[in-house]
């Protein structure tokens, strides 16, 4: 991302973790909703599929900004 993006990160926005430097490679390509900022990246969480009808939970992430580009901006977010 570039620094001019990073400053205007915040609480709710929708990132896409980049395949070829995602650390945990589980989390490759996949879209995660911001819920902290911090100095070397983001946290947050990918929702996980649920089983029979029933919603999953929250994978959660810490990310750093080689590995994040700014999609846009959740409308729902869970917590």
């Amino acid at each position: 991302m570039e620094e001019i993006e990073l400053k205007r990160l915040s609480e709710g926005d929708v990132v896409q973790l980049c395949p070829a430097s995602t650390r945990n490679q589980m989390f490759a390509a996949c879209f995660l909703v911001v819920t902290e900022i911090k100095d070397w990246g983001v946290q947050g969480y990918v929702q996980g599929l649920g089983q029979d009808g029933k919603p999953g939970g929250q994978a959660y992430y810490r990310a750093h900004w080689e590995e994040i580009e700014l999609v846009g901006q959740a409308v729902w977010r869970l917590k």
